[in-house]
């Protein structure tokens, strides 16, 4: 029965997203595990130069933050935004190994009914379909299990890779947000992007798979 009222209360958590197939392989996205530490880590540390330049600007340094000893206590944050209902944290994996990690935050329900979503992936697996693929699960979770209306994204103008990969799964450019967030030691412009579920054909899942870009598993 409690188990029951956690799902009621919080939709979407702890669910798994789904899998598709890509060039690359299957990718599949899941709710953050402890004992993913040591991935998450080995990751973030080997990609700092492929990671750091686009994300948000940080006093502590990050071999520090990133750590296998930091995950513990971030994971345990995550769960527990996640539990309340705000947050939805999960891993991305490409035939079951850690590749990355998908986040839906800001979750409001009521008469807004939207969130943001964010990811990133390892560089190893960049331009091989895998974030697009991890990318179109979250969405589908997001107005599935999770029952939301829209979803904003946002994005530095100048990162035309991540810019790909949110215009193949159907977002649209709202606007210009100026010096909107510190990244990499200097307030940043960013792009603001979104999509609502009457913009969704089916599913965006099933838009790839049409497309050519993926297949079901």
């Amino acid at each position: 029965m409690s188990v029951w009222r956690q799902e009621s209360a919080h939709p979407g958590w702890p669910m798994p997203l789904g899998k598709l197939r890509v060039p690359a392989g299957v990718v599949s996205v899941r709710p953050i595990r402890l004992r993913d530490g040591m991935a998450w880590s080995r990751a973030r540390l080997a990609d700092q130069s492929h990671l750091q330049p686009w994300e948000p600007s940080s006093e502590v340094d990050w071999m520090a933050r990133h750590g296998v000893s930091s995950w513990p206590a971030l994971c345990s944050g995550l769960r527990a935004e996640a539990r309340k209902g705000r947050m939805i944290p999960c891993a991305i994996e490409l035939n079951g190994n850690f590749v990355g990690q998908l986040t839906i935050g800001n979750i409001a329900h009521g008469a807004l009914r939207s969130a943001w979503i964010g990811y990133w992936v390892v560089s190893t697996v960049t331009r091989q379909g895998v974030a697009t693929a991890a990318l179109a699960l979250g969405l589908d979770h997001c107005f599935g299990p999770v029952t939301l209306h829209r979803v904003e994204a946002t994005v530095r103008p100048e990162n035309g890779a991540s810019r790909a990969v949110l215009s193949k799964v159907g977002f649209r450019e709202e606007g210009l947000l100026r010096r909107y967030l510190d990244v990499d030691g200097a307030w940043r412009d960013h792009l603001l992007v979104a999509m609502t579920v009457e913009e969704v054909r089916g599913s965006v899942a099933a838009t790839l798979v049409r497309s050519g870009n993926a297949s079901w598993v």
